[in-house]
């Protein structure tokens, strides 16, 4: 129980950190940091299979593609202006509805009779037993799970993707670095301008 306590400190000390952080570098390293307390309260519960998952795809895939798609988006060249400011207000109600639902879900919780039962069916987070509770009960919200990422993979990638900026003073500063070499090029041969 004691190393529960730990874990559930450290786990939502790094979920504070990941929505506190100004940063979105520190806000995902954060978020690292509560994937890996998750994946060893796994291996609290003797499922040694999904605190691999946990570490190999979450922690370690999943975060890569947030980095990599945090580093295009080049946070300095962002404005200072909230694009949508009604979000903060309705992230902050739905904080508060989920934190008073997860509450009362916690306070009404009750143990089940028989612990050995739901052991056994764990039988130890093997794949097996994974994979087809995965693949039979829970076919359609993997379904749902993974178009949910692919329409995440586009967005991220609609959202890198700009036009380049029309600079009219670079193309007018290249306009006469041209012009004066042209000039240069025909002063010192005579015999180009009349070909």
């Amino acid at each position: 129980m004691v190393v529960f306590v730990i874990l559930a400190v450290l786990a939502i000390a790094g979920a504070i950190g990941t929505i506190s952080f100004k940063s979105g570098i520190y806000s995902a390293l954060s978020l690292v940091g509560t994937l890996l307390t998750l994946a060893m309260m796994y291996v609290t519960l003797h499922a040694q299979f999904l605190a691999s998952v946990q570490v190999m795809v979450y922690a370690g895939a999943i975060m890569v593609l947030f980095l990599f798609v945090i580093m295009l988006l080049n946070e300095s060249q962002m404005s200072g202006a909230d694009p949508l400011p009604w979000v903060q207000p309705v992230a902050i109600a739905g904080g508060i509805v989920l934190a008073a639902a997860l509450a009362f879900t916690a306070f009404q919780f009750k143990a089940p009779k028989n612990l050995e039962t739901a052991t056994a069916a764990l039988q130890g987070g093997t794949p097996g037993a994974i994979g087809e509770t995965l693949f039979t009960k829970f076919l359609l919200p993997f379904e749902a799970v993974s178009i949910l990422l692919l329409i995440a993979a586009i967005g991220a990638v609609s959202l890198v993707h700009r036009q380049p900026a029309h600079n009219e003073a670079l193309e007018t500063t290249s306009e006469h670095a041209t012009d004066n070499a042209y000039s240069d090029e025909t002063s010192s041969n005579p015999a180009k301008v009349v070909a």
